[in-house]
């Protein structure tokens, strides 16, 4: 696997910019749209959850779950943009994610932020 597999973000060119920034250097905020947010659970693969308890015993990064929290972060980033783009945002501002156990069957990975428009300052 390579370092692709283990990156995050999403395709740069997309309409809606997002930035864990309050501000854009270059571009002003011409409307505050308020909270967006993309949210997903994942369930745990019980083959990983093997793999992942004998590798702790040996020590070592656990590839298949960084993969696999990448891929829900990346699914959480792809929601929080479509939310921001139905409601006329062309960015969010102030990004984060949380995350967190959900009732002990998977993780819930919220990206959150702040839906805008933004345009070029002159």
């Amino acid at each position: 696997m390579g370092i692709e597999d283990f990156g995050g973000g999403l395709n740069p060119q997309s309409d809606v910019l997002v930035v864990t920034t309050n501000d854009v250097p270059g571009y002003r905020v011409q409307q505050v749209i308020g909270e967006v947010f993309g949210l997903t659970v994942r369930s745990r693969h019980i083959g990983s959850q093997i793999g992942a308890g004998l590798k702790s015993m040996i020590g070592g990064e656990l590839k298949g779950l960084t993969k696999t929290l990448v891929e829900t972060r990346n699914q959480a980033m792809e929601r929080l943009i479509e939310q921001a783009r139905a409601r006329g945002a062309n960015a969010v501002l102030m990004m984060r994610f949380d995350v967190t156990e959900a009732a002990d069957v998977g993780t819930e990975v919220c990206a959150y932020g702040t839906a805008a428009v933004i345009a070029q300052e002159q």
